[in-house]
């Protein structure tokens, strides 16, 4: 009952936290910060974008209602690691026209749930923040998701368990693995960019391009995403033991 009662205030200090975070920081930076804006991708690629997506939303609604279903106590998780995500991908520094450079927050689902569950996670809240704070866009939701949602949290995910099965220390995994993911992001979404807008130099020109406008703002960012998380993991290893065993998190980890 103690356990139970540390859990339940921890889960409504993070909630808590959310909701300043999104007062004090979000709402004084939507009418600037937005992922790739409605109508800056052709319709084509829109479409596309939207097909890749599919399969791994396909996959993830089957896993995460397999999850909720066997485990109730991933239903704290799953809230948590949404939050973070809305959090995290709401902070913006406007990089260049039609993009920007912010944390995605996926990487912590990505270690806890995989990649199908967190395109689910990522692809809510993209909708979210397209319908009710004017970020990002419906049209251009297949490009962002792939981005944010599936890519980058498949190279943290690949990354993690690469690093566990070599017995690494696990903060050292966490950080580098979401700290890449989230670099992976933001070279997609320089790609997309450039696909859709190669002016006369081409799209490897343009990508470089638009690359070398994000890193300035991206990398930094990446390495604090990366530090958050690590914290994050520590904070939930101490107060919510019982949930991260029910979803064989420490199972993970050979030797613990």
């Amino acid at each position: 009952m103690v356990n139970s009662k540390k859990i339940g205030k921890t889960g409504k200090l993070f909630i808590s936290i959310s909701i300043v975070c999104c007062i004090v920081f979000v709402m004084p930076l939507v009418a600037n910060a937005m992922h790739i804006m409605e109508g800056y991708l052709p319709l084509g690629h829109c479409i596309a974008w939207g097909a890749v997506c599919l399969p791994f939303i396909a996959t993830g609604v089957i896993r995460l209602r397999r999850t909720v279903a066997e485990n109730r106590r991933a239903l704290m998780l799953l809230a948590m690691s949404g939050a973070y995500v809305f959090v995290l991908s709401s902070l913006k520094i406007p990089s260049v026209t039609g993009s920007c450079s912010h944390m995605t927050g996926a990487g912590l689902s990505a270690i806890l749930f995989g990649v199908g569950t967190t395109s689910i996670l990522g692809i809510i809240v993209l909708m979210f923040q397209a319908l009710l704070l004017a970020h990002g866009g419906l049209t251009t939701l297949g490009a962002n998701a792939f981005s944010m949602a599936i890519a980058g949290p498949a190279m943290t995910m690949l990354l993690y368990k690469i690093g566990k099965k070599m017995k690494l220390n696990n903060s050292a995994i966490i950080f580098v693995a979401v700290s890449i993911g989230s670099l992976l992001t933001y070279c997609l979404s320089a790609l997309q960019l450039a696909i859709a807008h190669p002016g006369d130099a081409g799209i490897a020109t343009s990508a470089i391009k638009f690359l070398g406008v994000f890193a300035p703002t991206q990398i930094p960012l990446a390495v604090l995403e990366g530090i958050l998380t690590v914290l994050v993991v520590m904070g939930m290893e101490k107060y919510a033991r019982r949930e991260l065993s029910a979803i064989s998190y420490f199972a993970q980890s050979p030797g613990e």
